[in-house]
């Protein structure tokens, strides 16, 4: 692999944790003594993606403009990866006017059309909009692609076989992406699902099911790589599964009782890894993952800023934006 790419996705990956770990230090800073989900300047529940950073910036590494992702309640990864404006996605996150939403969606509800990104709280609801995307790419001759992202919890859906299905007898340029973090909420994979890996289920709908291990961001971004090209060239659909890391809970204020795995999660933290290959194959030096490093820091304490600084909804506007002006 280039060097170049080597970089991008390691500074991808270092500028989706520094603003995860921002949005961590905003989000607990004002819910103190005791926890308050519904306090602070981010009230309402928060789901982080710190572990999951290879899946990111391996798919979207491909993305062009005009190719679309539909994510999951865990969005900023992919929001970012994907060219989501970071201020904007901010705002949006502290509920302020100058949000993606005006300040009304909040975190689990980040929709851009300039990037056309959206994600939802509805598990799997993103799987079938992804094909319906991808269907008007495909009448439309534009040759771009949908990319859906789900955990592996979601693979359990309805929709997700439904998705699924469409897409494969319609020959749809989609990139299917499951996250398989182990963990349902508090339930494992291996309670609610009767296969090993949702990659199998690929089979039954006639289409290529890939599963990468170890959360290896360069085995993501070639296997992402291929299923796009195949998709752009008309191949049709592709499902990945990536076994990747959630290395917080699944909510702030998740206590993960139920987690037997937590001694040792902090050793499979994917960047400290993945910077010391880049290390010992000369890629990175201390200068570059200093610079690195601060560049990523700036930039989201940029948008800390900027999203502080911009006003609360006025709430005689809550009536706005609940229907198309004519």
């Amino acid at each position: 692999m280039e060097q170049t790419v080597q970089r991008d996705l390691y500074q991808q990956m270092v500028l989706i944790r520094a603003y995860e770990e921002a949005i961590l230090r905003e989000y607990h800073a004002d819910k103190k003594p005791v926890f308050d989900i519904g306090a602070g300047l981010i009230p309402g529940e928060m789901h982080l993606s710190a572990g999951q950073e290879p899946v990111a910036a391996g798919v979207c590494a491909h993305s062009i403009p005009g190719d679309s992702v539909t994510a999951t309640h865990r969005p900023h990864h992919f929001a970012l990866a994907h060219g989501v404006d970071m201020k904007a996605m901010t705002a949006e996150i502290f509920g302020r006017v100058d949000g993606l939403g005006r300040g009304r969606g909040g975190h689990m509800h980040l929709f851009d059309p300039m990037t056309k990104f959206s994600c939802s709280g509805i598990v799997g609801e993103g799987l079938p909009v992804a094909v319906g995307q991808a269907l008007a790419f495909s009448r439309r001759g534009t040759g771009n692609v949908a990319i859906a992202v789900a955990g592996e919890g979601a693979a359990n859906q309805g929709a997700f076989h439904e998705a699924l299905n469409l897409a494969a007898v319609w020959k749809l340029p989609v990139l299917f992406v499951i996250e398989d973090n182990d963990w349902g909420i508090s339930v494992p994979r291996s309670a609610a699902t009767s296969v090993p890996s949702n990659a199998t289920r690929a089979q039954a709908y006639g289409i290529p099911g890939v599963r990468v291990e170890d959360n290896a961001v360069e085995a993501v971004y070639a296997a992402a790589g291929s299923a796009v090209e195949r998709a752009r060239n008309g191949g049709g659909p592709t499902l990945l599964e990536v076994h990747t890391l959630r290395l917080w809970g699944h909510f702030e204020g998740d206590a993960q009782g139920y987690r037997d795995d937590l001694e040792q999660v902090p050793g499979r933290d994917p960047i400290p890894g993945y910077e010391q290959h880049l290390r010992s194959a000369g890629v990175l030096d201390d200068a570059a993952v200093a610079r690195i490093r601060g560049a990523a820091v700036e930039l989201v304490e940029q948008a800390i800023d900027f999203a502080k600084s911009s006003p609360e909804p006025d709430p005689s506007t809550v009536g706005n934006y609940v229907f198309a002006q004519a």
